[in-house]
């Protein structure tokens, strides 16, 4: 149902209350009856049924008319402030103070005595200003520990919890409820703080104080909202009665006729908040819905799975803050590459993008990298020399250009002093290079990664999805690998399968390891790969954020969880555990056939690169400037440079794989992975025939 059509839904209408509870709230004893009466009223044009009561041996309506009230009541609806407070003071008596403004528009001021303060409200009606004196009232003397138990000291009980950032449907009649928040079973799950118990800085982002310190997060709430409840009410009319008279502009439309997405932005107490959808009024409630959370506390999607996870150690940012900015960002990038998703190569099924911070301040931020795709190399086209890309998935790829970005970054460092001071890298005290401070890698991704992480996750969090009912359980958390040629993933084989050059090229289909398992790799092996270990210390993404499918327990189980056992890691390798996170407005499903072709761009290119999927190559057999070779040219030229300063000792580097092999610590670490997952019983990671990586750059 669209948000107007609930604003002009006349709330007097049994009949219509009646047929939309039963949407939402499944009938119980008697729910066959009910059904039955629903068909009958239809065909009977809802005024007379004559035929079942005469069949049942009744005369008139008597009986059928007491049955159709007798349908399930709906959620238990929360109690308004004037309720709340009359069951903690009863008798209270509200006085009209004033009454200003033209016939057409009147201002009431009511008042109300407390304890011997009188608290003053003011609204359009004499029952709004009520309201308003009566929340001030519970505003001064209510205080709780936390939010369940003022939740519960109110009479208030939440039966719907409805997802308001889902595609899945418009906004049905539920409540928006600023006390409820489930309690944690474990703190670490929800965040708010940097884990000792501070919050970060109110520069977050640029962000005023007053948004900061209501935590942008979606977090358990400080203390109870002294707002209205929202009984039956979308966010446009809950925030339209806690300000009046708000105005919501029209900022863009973009994506192709099947799948819009619109955005609209409405300003309130000085502070612009966005909403988008794939029509306008979703996009205004979800704007809505923002600066509610911002500026109310009032927390509108509390499902458990749908919370961010915080990532251990400091936290620079706020994480939905942090999480909903990278993925505008990564957005933005794209739609100016696209000439705002209007170029052929903007169509796409999987987004990707990389954004660099260095600081807190949303200002400070780089975009280093945006890319699309979601197939692989056929087995035909793959190259001896290192010249096609195997794995053109939007998140491989973009951690692709971060390879780039990276070597940029280290030949800055080595051309000048001048240049030196802008590079990311500083000199580290055990040799080679190593990021400098407060800088970080955030990995946007439009969906869950395929593999574990999104197998299980085929729709949006919603509340229902509490219990682990899935019927393949067993299989949670197993290496999987892509299918050539197609989408989708199938797990590994119980036995170690070793891939053969000949093999494949007569056929047999070409495994690539799943996203979810790359994921997992980078987040002990680290993102910059053997040959930059032998530069660089290891580089861990410090987020991880999902446009949508986003579910917390499927995808910290598939990025870090599953191999929590690891051990043995050589010194500075480790198991990351980054920010996992949601975005406020999560993405609609890309429909359509997936294109063939993949994007490339990484900062410092003047365009997109366009690559076929199946052959590796652009559309003129060219290799891209992602593959092996043209990063193993770079690699040569800096270690002609740094062949003193190495962390691990290269005599006389030649072949691709041998130079690899030559990075021992991370060969060590990738051991350790491996043995891991072996460990845990999630089978054996499947490798690429080792033809591919036995060439020199002689050839």
């Amino acid at each position: 149902m669209d948000v107007d059509d609930e604003e002009n839904m006349s709330s007097s209408s049994t009949d219509v209350k009646e047929n939309r509870n039963v949407d939402n709230v499944p009938p119980k004893d008697g729910g066959g009856q009910g059904a039955g009466e629903g068909t009958q009223l239809s065909n009977g044009g809802g005024s007379s049924s004559r035929k079942r009561p005469l069949e049942e041996g009744n005369n008139g309506h008597s009986k059928f008319r007491p049955k159709k009230r007798k349908k399930t009541p709906g959620p238990v609806l929360p109690k308004n402030a004037l309720m709340q407070l009359n069951e903690i003071k009863p008798g209270l008596q509200y006085k009209l103070l004033s009454q200003t403004g033209p016939v057409h528009a009147p201002m009431f001021v009511m008042a109300v005595e407390v304890n011997g303060q009188v608290f003053e409200g003011s609204g359009p009606t004499k029952k709004k200003a009520k309201l308003h004196a009566a929340e001030k009232a519970l505003r001064s003397f209510v205080q709780f520990p936390n939010a369940s138990e003022a939740h519960l000291a109110m009479g208030r009980t939440l039966s719907v919890n409805t997802d308001f950032t889902s595609d899945q449907a418009d906004f049905p009649d539920t409540l928006f409820n600023g006390f409820e928040t489930p309690v944690p079973s474990d703190a670490s799950f929800y965040l708010g703080s940097n884990g000792d118990g501070s919050f970060s800085s109110s520069g977050d982002y640029g962000l005023p104080s007053a948004a900061v310190a209501s935590s942008l997060s979606q977090s358990p709430l400080p203390a109870p909202s002294p707002y209205p409840s929202a009984s039956g009410k979308n966010p446009v009319m809950i925030l339209n009665e806690l300000r009046p008279g708000l105005k919501y502009e029209f900022l863009s439309e973009s994506g192709e006729s099947h799948a819009k997405n619109f955005v609209m932005a409405v300003a309130v107490d000085g502070q612009t908040f966005e909403g988008s959808g794939r029509n306008k009024k979703l996009a205004k409630a979800r704007a809505a819905q923002s600066a509610l959370a911002s500026l109310f506390n009032m927390q509108l999607d509390q499902t458990p799975s749908r919370q961010p996870i915080p990532s251990e150690g400091l936290q620079l940012h706020l994480p939905q803050v942090l999480a909903d900015a990278v993925a505008r960002l990564v957005v933005d990038k794209f739609s100016d590459l696209t000439e705002n998703f209007t170029s052929p190569h903007a169509r796409r099924k999987v987004l990707a993008g990389i954004v660099m911070t260095t600081g807190t301040d949303v200002k400070d931020a780089l975009v280093v990298s945006v890319s699309t795709g979601t197939k692989c190399i056929n087995g035909e086209y793959m190259s001896d020399r290192g010249l096609a890309l195997n794995d053109c998935h939007a998140e491989i790829i973009s951690r692709r250009c971060l390879l780039k970005f990276l070597y940029t970054q280290l030949e800055l460092y080595l051309s000048n002093k001048e240049d030196q001071q802008k590079s990311i890298f500083i000199k580290s005290e055990r040799g080679g290079f190593k990021l400098k401070e407060n800088v970080q890698f955030h990995l946007y991704i439009s969906t869950s990664p395929c593999g574990d992480a999104r197998i299980f996750s085929p729709h949006e969090a919603a509340q229902e999805d509490q219990g682990d009912r899935h019927p393949n359980r067993k299989a949670r958390g197993q290496l999987r690998t892509k299918i050539e040629s197609g989408e989708g993933t199938i797990p590994v084989r119980s036995t170690t399968t070793i891939q053969t050059w000949d093999g494949v090229l007569q056929g047999e289909r070409l495994l690539t390891m799943s996203c979810s398992d790359k994921i997992a790799r980078w987040n002990v092996l680290g993102i910059q790969g053997a040959l930059l270990s032998l530069f660089v210390e290891p580089i861990y993404f410090s987020s991880i954020i999902l446009g949508s499918l986003y579910h917390g327990d499927h995808l910290s189980r598939a990025v870090y969880q599953r191999i929590a056992e690891i051990e043995d890691l050589p010194p500075l390798y480790t198991l990351n555990r980054p920010l996992l996170s949601g975005i406020s407005n999560a993405e609609a499903r890309q429909p359509g056939k997936a294109p063939n072709f993949s994007v490339n761009w990484t900062v410092g290119d003047t365009g997109l690169e366009v690559i076929n999927a199946t052959t590796g190559k652009d559309e003129m057999g060219r290799a891209s400037r992602l593959c092996k070779h043209a990063f193993y040219s770079r690699w040569m030229r800096i270690h002609a440079k740094l062949s003193s300063s190495l962390r691990s000792k290269i005599l006389k580097p030649n072949l691709y794989h041998e130079t690899k092999q030559g990075a021992t610590e991370y060969q060590t670490a990738k051991e350790c992975l491996f043995k891991a997952f072996l460990k845990a019983g999630l089978g054996a990671w499947v490798e690429k025939p080792i033809e591919q990586d036995q060439f020199s750059l002689t050839v």
